[in-house]
């Protein structure tokens, strides 16, 4: 995709503009009122053109246009927006209303939905639509009934839907959900977010609800983490709207935990709004009796705080966890409780702890009747249980079986096809690399991370790629480019909320010691204690 930048034209450019919309020679006095109330826009410059054109007060003269008498200023709209009112109103009220509809489904819409919609016989819908489409406010593609129609761009839309009064405006939306229903039923599992807008703005709370829900939760399916935070989120406010009862805070718990999952990779394990979401789903858990279905809150908490560096109040949620789940015989939550308190110690230092856990989890997981948790919690607590399994057994001193275990948990992570579960198995792999001195498979590594959590948009690993990227930089030679990029990388983790590691500060110390910038490496060395 590219992006043209239209600059303002001058008035030579702008009467130029206005006499090609108008495909014959306007009247000087009409030319000139155009180009001094556009300023130089250029879409406005044809907006205009074309509502001079259609108002009635030009005479067509073959090769030229006239003007009888002097161009009153109220014939002119003062605004691109009221230009395009005003080409409204001089379309009809049939054509008028029929773009009222299509601006009510969306930029573009389907001839089989309107005339579903639309109150009107064929003709009516067919004789607006030609006059729609005649003065350019849409562009036609195919024949009836396979036509669909586009509004020439989204101004055209947004002046058609703001003609619509509130309640005839929800009216509308509801007509176009029912239909929707009825006729493309389809939709209602493959784009359920249409569905959710369309109630949304209905005023139909509980539809809406139960469609922005599908909605999150299809997207978080296919990974498109931050669309699925969005939807979420909308579930929530629609959600609040409605009387607060033990069944509504079931149901805000559900989207809470679900948001805070889904915002691990959008925002980071320890961003603010990733722990605004679990608190209130812990909150919500505690209210309505700690339901077992519900034992990932805990473990997201878990996860957020250990990502702060808090790893005490980590450790004991963790604790927590393991106790709550062995009480009950849910190895559900023995998994995620194991996998939580391996991963909080081995942050802690504590690798030989660290290691008991996490061979728990491989012990204890069955990817058939633990299958939910990998859209419960956002990763796959066996697959990284081994990516962190290669950085402990490093630190206890088996270089050979961590590279293996590192290996074996990107390959993994590749076949599952969950790209969070990708990105961290790499970014966790990236250090065993680095811990093993192999820059060349390092950079390759870090190319990998930085390429999926730039297409997915997942900050925190894309800071930690940037990190590893600068460091090979530095080992390549180019120690300017290098020690850059570890700056930026480090400044985007810190962003995330993240604890800043050791091994981050130790990467950029050693960087800049390289770099003969002494003080700072000093400094930063001095940080680590």
């Amino acid at each position: 995709m590219s992006t043209l930048l239209l600059n303002r034209l001058d008035a030579c450019d702008g009467a130029v503009l206005a006499q090609t919309v108008a495909g014959k020679v306007l009247p000087s006095d009409v030319v000139t009122h155009i180009v001094a109330r556009t300023d130089g826009i250029p879409l406005f410059v044809e907006e205009l053109t074309r509502s001079v054109l259609e108002s009635g007060l030009l005479r067509d003269e073959c090769d030229h246009y006239a003007l009888d008498r002097p161009i009153p200023s109220f014939a002119i709209p003062p605004s691109l927006h009221a230009s395009l009112l005003a080409r409204l109103d001089r379309v009809g009220p049939t054509a008028k209303e029929i773009a009222q509809i299509g601006a009510a489904i969306g930029r573009d819409f389907s001839y089989e939905l309107l005339a579903a919609v639309a109150q009107r016989s064929e003709k009516e819908l067919q004789d607006a639509l030609r006059r729609l489409v005649e003065v350019g406010l849409v562009f036609q593609r195919g024949m009836p009934p396979d036509t669909t129609f586009l509004f020439k761009h989204a101004l055209v839309q947004d002046a058609a839907y703001s003609t619509l009064l509130r309640r005839p405006r929800q009216s509308l939306h509801a007509r176009i959900a029912r239909a929707l229903e009825t006729h493309f039923s389809d939709l209602m599992q493959n784009q359920p977010e249409i569905f959710a807008q369309h109630y949304t703005a209905a005023g139909l709370v509980e539809k809406s609800v139960v469609f922005w829900s599908k909605a999150g939760h299809r997207s978080a399916a296919r990974s498109a983490m931050a669309e699925a935070a969005t939807q979420f989120q909308k579930a929530l406010d629609q959600l609040m709207l409605l009387p607060d009862t033990p069944q509504r805070q079931r149901q805000e718990l559900e989207f809470c935990s679900a948001l805070g999952a889904v915002l691990f990779a959008v925002k980071g394990c320890a961003g603010l709004e990733t722990g605004r979401a679990y608190a209130r789903a812990r909150e919500l858990w505690e209210q309505l009796g700690s339901p077992s279905e519900f034992l990932h809150v805990p473990y997201g908490q878990a996860r957020y705080h250990a990502h702060r560096g808090e790893f005490d109040l980590a450790q004991r949620l963790d604790e927590n966890l393991l106790r709550l789940s062995s009480q009950r015989d849910d190895f559900t939550g023995l998994v995620l409780g194991h996998y939580s308190f391996g991963r909080n110690l081995m942050l802690a230092g504590r690798f030989a702890s660290s290691l008991t856990h996490l061979e728990d989890v491989l012990a204890l997981y069955d990817p058939i009747s633990h299958s939910s948790i990998i859209h419960q919690v956002g990763e796959a607590p066996d697959v990284n249980s081994q990516a962190l399994l290669g950085i402990v057994l490093f630190c206890l001193g088996y270089p050979d079986r961590a590279l293996a275990r590192s290996s074996a948990a990107i390959a993994e992570a590749g076949v599952l096809a969950h790209p969070p579960s990708l990105a961290s198995s790499l970014s966790n792999g990236a250090l065993v690399l680095w811990l093993l001195g192999k820059d060349a498979d390092l950079d390759q590594q870090a190319d990998q991370l930085v390429a999926i959590a730039a297409e997915q948009g997942f900050p925190y690993w894309l800071a930690r790629g940037t990190i590893y990227r600068g460091w090979v930089k530095v080992k390549n030679g180019d120690v300017t480019e290098g020690v850059s990029l570890l700056r930026s990388g480090s400044i985007a983790y810190g962003a995330t909320g993240a604890d800043p590691g050791i091994d981050n500060i130790a990467l950029l110390a050693t960087a800049c010691e390289i770099a003969g910038q002494v003080k700072e490496a000093e400094a930063l060395l001095d940080d680590l204690g």
